[in-house]
C-alpha cells in the first residue's frame, strides 16, 4: 500500500550529511510517525516516503532548499552579553529567545566576547544537503489502524 496525503506512515530512517557523519537515526527508537502532507517533516522527506510500499526502502538525497533552508547571515547576530544576567554564556549553547510578538525563537551561540554575544538562528542543519535511508515500517490510511509488512 502506497501511503497518500493525510494517511499517518511509521518510517525507520538514518540521516547523513554529505560526508557521511550521522546527524539523526531512528535505530534504537520507535518508528517515526507522521501525517503524509501535513509539513510535520521537511517537504523531501515527505515526497520520497509517498512513493513507497509497505517494506521498501529508498536513499534520497534532499538539497538544503527542500529541507532546512539555506543559510541566511543576517540571521548571525550580536546581542549585549549583559542580556544573559550572572550567566556566563558558552559557545555551542542553545539558548530561547522571546521575540516582541511573544514567539520564541531557538539560536546557538557562536561567539562570546566581553561585551557581546553572537548568536546564529539559522537551524542547525540550514545549507547542508540532506541523505536519508528511509524504510516505510506501516500506513494507517485514514484511520483504519496500521498496515505493517
Amino acid at each position: 500500500m502506497t501511503p497518500k496525503s493525510g494517511d499517518t506512515v511509521r518510517v525507520h530512517y538514518r540521516g547523513t550529511l554529505s560526508d557521511g557523519t550521522e546527524f539523526d537515526s531512528s535505530a534504537g527508537r520507535d518508528p517515526l510517525e507522521f501525517e503524509v502532507g501535513a509539513g510535520q517533516v521537511i517537504p523531501g522527506f515527505d515526497e520520497a516516503v509517498a512513493g513507497l510500499e509497505v517494506g521498501q526502502s529508498t536513499t534520497v538525497t534532499i538539497a538544503a532548499c527542500d529541507a532546512y533552508g539555506e543559510r541566511v547571515d543576517e540571521a548571525v547576530q550580536d546581542f549585549p552579553r549583559e542580556a544573559f544576567g550572572e550567566d556566563v554564556p558558552e559557545v555551542g549553547w542553545t539558548v530561547e529567545l522571546q521575540a516582541p510578538d511573544g514567539s520564541r525563537m531557538a539560536a546557538t551561540i557562536v561567539g562570546v566576547g566581553d561585551e557581546v554575544v553572537t548568536l546564529d538562528f539559522n537551524h542547525p542543519l540550514a545549507g547542508e544537503e540532506l541523505t536519508f535511508e528511509i524504510e516505510l515500517v506501516g500506513v494507517d490510511a485514514g484511520g483504519s489502524g496500521i498496515i505493517l509488512p
